[in-house]
């Protein structure tokens, strides 16, 4: 795992761990030959800042002249700042094994560092670009006030946090209710957030466009 700047004193230290797995070759994501423009894109609720983007969200903390022992001021619960954004990352193996197997699901990206802009192109094709509407969902109320209190503008949001989508999936348009209604099913939140596009390469052409982000 990453070193986070500012948490290891000399002479710290840390463990990193990994895990391995396999998979048949057939099953192996994303089928780039598959994706092309006019595949739509599912995103998949997260349930907060899933520990990515925290640098950030440290500076802000100290610019609001906030403690992690301080109250959240984003939430009515109760809760330390600290506690709020320690919510576990949202895992999502569970309910994307079956549909992985049903092979409607053509590529998945992680939205982890990079947010948006990095994440996405790493499972698209060259020739291919993202379009994502930010009305789709609710933008969560912990990055509303990571935007507020630090003064972030909206492409910086979309490119350092998850914005509220943990997982991005790729899927063609005759499959996407089904996508839609497994995942909601299994108790996940799934939304159409956008699609693909034809992708140029042009200068000053962005691959991955957030649009809608006047609300954030």
């Amino acid at each position: 795992t990453a070193e986070m700047p500012g948490l290891y004193a000399e002479g710290d230290y840390d463990v990193a761990g990994f895990a391995v797995g396999a998979v048949e070759r057939s099953q192996i994501l994303p089928r780039m030959s598959e994706i092309g423009a006019g595949d739509v894109l599912v995103g998949l609720g997260s349930s907060g800042v899933h520990s990515n983007g925290f640098s950030l969200v440290r500076k802000v903390v100290a610019h609001a002249g906030l403690g992690f022992h301080s109250r959240c001021p984003w939430e009515q619960q109760g809760r330390s700042v600290g506690e709020a954004l320690l919510t576990p990352t949202r895992i999502y193996v569970k309910p994307l094994l079956p549909l992985i197997h049903q092979r409607v699901i053509k590529g998945m990206a992680h939205i982890t560092g990079g947010g948006f802009t990095d994440n996405i192109p790493r499972v698209l094709p060259k020739s291919v670009g993202a379009d994502i509407d930010a009305e789709a969902w609710e933008l969560p109320e912990v990055f509303k006030w990571v935007k507020r209190a630090g003064g972030v503008a909206a492409e910086e949001m979309a490119r350092t946090f998850n914005c509220g989508i943990g997982m991005v999936l790729v899927v063609a348009p005759e499959h996407v209710r089904t996508v839609v209604d497994a995942l909601n099913g299994s108790g996940e939140q799934a939304y159409v957030i956008g699609g693909l596009t034809a992708f140029g390469g042009e200068q000053g052409e962005e691959r991955v466009v957030v649009r809608n982000t006047g609300k954030w």
